[in-house]
């Protein structure tokens, strides 16, 4: 690992300490094992028949070298052509699954895309329908066997005499400060841009995430991937399971979770918040079911985890843990395959209530920090107990330096900074001053090197009466009441706040249930008077915890979950603020009348 530079140096680590099970998906139902030296050779024969079809760095630049496609699931196909592209030279643009024809085409098209290798017939189908569109594009390739479509197959040939010279004459030539990837942000809103990312940023990100999870046993590295690869904290995930000794095994798909892990049983996975919430809600659902004295010391367990502090607790207080361990969280533990030592968490922020059930489980949460352009990781609580905290996003990763400006605003500077956006200058220069990279969200540091976000810099809105209000610590804290699924405040330009909610429906038709509430619809039972009090007594508890200006004084009660598919969120789980504006915009005026009600009120 010591002469690691480049990303694909891993093919060499690997082989030091090989691996029966490196990279591993199920086909046919079963799991199929990728040995070291299988994806060492299929590595080699790919980056081969690149080279043979002319695919190279050409002049060095970011706009000079060929750029290589890849839309696909999680699978051992993805890492396997990410390895063998950047060993020809060339940089992957990876685009994830669900993107649209429209933005596939400029995408493809701004990048001038060479060849593009997708996994299944309906991706395949989506850049055949603007293929003639894009100029640049040769050929399409796919990783499933389908009709009418070239399978990647073909470019698998055996190895001709002299390809490993072949292969290091090129590769000797390539530098850590090369481009290894154009990462293209989902964005919550505008036009996508183009994130150029080096060998050096993600593997100084890698090296020091990697240390992070050193006190994980050697023997139980094993993890279960299932995040879009395309996205830089999957990706970057990736090559620490690659230099650190993981075994990867990827979910079939997003639906097989659960059955997956209890397969794989792996020490480790990432996740977003949104699936933790699940999980809990499945577990929470599991217990509303359980009667008598099993009910009983179900939720007393939960009320136990839920005062969870990671330092300094009582004597009594670890007797309690410890039973409740032995009665609940066991069995929480073994419904997630029953070895999980942490849940590293990312991409949006995690309810503090959250961090604190799962680590009294034993099952340690890890959240951190970053975006697409720090490759990603700025800041992460550690395996380690001493450098974890409820309530941050962990210390500062190694080599990374952080600074708060005058308004608040998170600035980074360190090894992990992009080289900038793909043929935007302009707004490089907006993004980066002195090599300070501004990240937009607010934050605070202290003395300790604990970094805390408390808001998006854009997301702060101005009401009407000239006073500002950060949306997210209002949503986070509200939405640790299990009965609030998802909520977004709203409030610009307008006398006072309100918000629109979602509804966790799982824990709220059992209340429902319970109270001979009668349910037809999701949309006819926010209609319901004793369902309106409900959020209205959980919005008025809340409350005096913010100022005035911040409390929620009507809100609106939604039917439908906001979702990717549905256009409402990102494909990492971030809600779409503008685009879930402008969809409830009729909901949103109705809270808005001439006369301003001080209490909070459902408007129907």
């Amino acid at each position: 690992m010591e002469n690691a530079t480049r990303l694909f140096d891993c093919i060499n680590t690997q082989a030091r300490a090989p691996r029966v099970d490196l990279l591993n998906a199920k086909e046919n139902g079963s799991w199929k094992l990728y040995s070291t030296a299988e994806v060492h050779t299929m590595v080699y024969q790919l980056c081969t028949a690149l080279i043979d079809l002319g695919v190279s760095g050409n002049d060095g630049t970011a706009a000079g070298r060929d750029k290589i496609g890849l839309i696909s699931n999680g699978r051992p196909e993805w890492i396997i052509t990410d390895l063998a592209v950047q060993q020809t030279g060339a940089i992957l643009v990876p685009l994830y699954p669900n993107t649209g024809t429209k933005e596939i085409e400029q995408i493809l098209n701004e990048a001038e895309v060479k060849f593009v290798f997708v996994s299944s017939k309906d991706l395949c189908d989506k850049v055949k329908l603007v293929h003639a569109n894009i100029p640049s594009l040769k050929a399409i390739y796919t990783f499933d066997h389908i009709d009418d479509c070239t399978h990647w197959s073909v470019l698998l040939k055996p190895l001709a005499d002299g390809y490993e010279q072949k292969i290091k004459a090129i590769s000797d030539s390539i530098t850590e400060n090369d481009i290894a990837t154009i990462i293209y942000t989902s964005g919550t809103t505008g036009r996508p841009k183009g994130v150029m990312l080096t060998h050096k940023n993600i593997m100084s990100n890698a090296m020091a995430s990697g240390a992070v999870l050193s006190q994980i046993p050697l023997k139980e590295r094993s993890v279960l991937s299932f995040l879009p690869l395309n996205h830089i904290f999957e990706k970057m995930c990736t090559y620490v399971y690659l230099y650190y000794g993981f075994s990867i095994y990827y979910a079939e798909n997003m639906d097989t979770i659960g059955p997956n892990l209890k397969e794989v049983k792996p020490s480790l996975f990432t996740a977003v918040p949104r699936l933790l919430e699940k999980v809990f809600e499945k577990i929470m659902v599991q217990g509303q079911k359980l009667t008598g004295i099993k009910r009983k010391i179900f939720f007393w367990s939960v009320k136990v985890a839920e005062a969870y502090e990671l330092h300094d607790t009582s004597l009594w207080y670890k007797i309690k843990l410890a039973i409740a361990d032995k009665l609940v969280y066991s069995k929480w533990r073994n419904a997630i395959g029953g070895n999980i030592k942490a849940i590293v968490v990312g991409s949006s922020a995690c309810p503090v209530k959250l961090e604190r059930i799962f680590t009294a489980a034993n099952i340690v949460i890890m959240e951190g920090y970053g975006l697409t352009e720090t490759s990603p990781v700025i800041a992460v609580n550690c395996y380690e107990k001493s450098k974890r905290r409820f309530g941050t996003v962990g210390p500062l990763l190694s080599g990374v330096q952080v600074k708060i400006a005058a308004d608040g605003e998170i600035l980074c500077k360190g090894p992990n900074i992009m080289a900038g956006y793909y043929k935007n200058a302009e707004l490089t220069a907006e993004v980066i001053e002195d090599g300070w990279f501004h990240t937009g969200d607010i934050g605070e540091l202290d003395k300790d090197s604990f970094l805390k976000i408390t808001d998006r810099k854009k997301e702060i809105f101005k009401t009407s009466g000239g006073k500002y209000v950060a949306p997210l610590p209002i949503e986070n804290k509200m939405k640790e009441n299990y009965f609030i699924e998802q909520m977004m405040v709203v409030g610009s330009e307008r006398k006072f706040v309100a918000a629109l909610i979602v509804p966790s429906y799982t824990h709220l038709k059992p209340w429902c249930d319970k109270n001979e509430i009668p349910f037809l619809s999701n949309k006819e039972l926010i209609k319901d008077a004793r369902v309106i009090e409900l959020y209205q007594s959980i919005i008025n508890t809340y409350n005096p915890e913010f100022n005035h200006v911040e409390q929620v004084k009507k809100i609106t009660l939604l039917s439908n979950e906001w979702s990717i598919d549905s256009g409402e969120l990102t494909p990492t789980g971030k809600m779409k603020r503008k685009v879930i504006a402008e969809k409830y915009k009729t909901e949103i005026d109705k809270m808005y009348p001439s006369e301003v009600n001080e209490n909070p009120t459902f408007v129907n």
